[in-house]
């Protein structure tokens, strides 16, 4: 009998040090659309992890916590469906209005966009000859 699929969002699937925030926006690539801004980066792991940056300009504090709300909750649900070995952060495009369903088509239509742009990156460099 196959085990049933967890859809915690536990502690490790979150970025909390400031070092992987800083590389994620040193090193990494972004997408966005209408709705989200998603900066990412490969990471070691076996699945993606995500950290949210929320700006005081999104609005009130209720207003961003539900958009917090809204991108953890995309993310716990699809995170199976997500590219795996991401650091993502993810953040609100300035002056869109969220909705949960917007934040989940947006989230799902941007991530495996990424994924692709991180591996055409990764791609470049073992294609480039080294100078002799």
């Amino acid at each position: 009998m196959t085990e049933p699929i967890q859809y915690r969002f536990q502690k490790h699937q979150k970025l909390h040090l400031q070092a992987d925030f800083d590389r994620v926006f040193k090193d990494g690539e972004v997408v966005s659309d209408g709705t989200l801004v998603i900066h990412g980066v490969r990471n070691q792991l076996e699945h993606p992890r995500l950290g949210i940056s929320m700006s005081k300009r999104v609005g009130s504090a209720p207003i961003r916590n539900q958009w917090k709300r809204w991108i953890r909750e995309s993310f716990r649900l699809h995170q199976y469906e997500l590219p795996k070995q991401l650091d993502v952060i993810i953040r609100p495009r300035r002056g869109a209005v969220g909705t949960f369903q917007a934040i989940e088509t947006s989230m799902l239509k941007l991530l495996p966009k990424l994924e692709k742009r991180l591996l055409g990156r990764k791609l470049d460099i073992r294609s480039q000859k080294p100078d002799s």
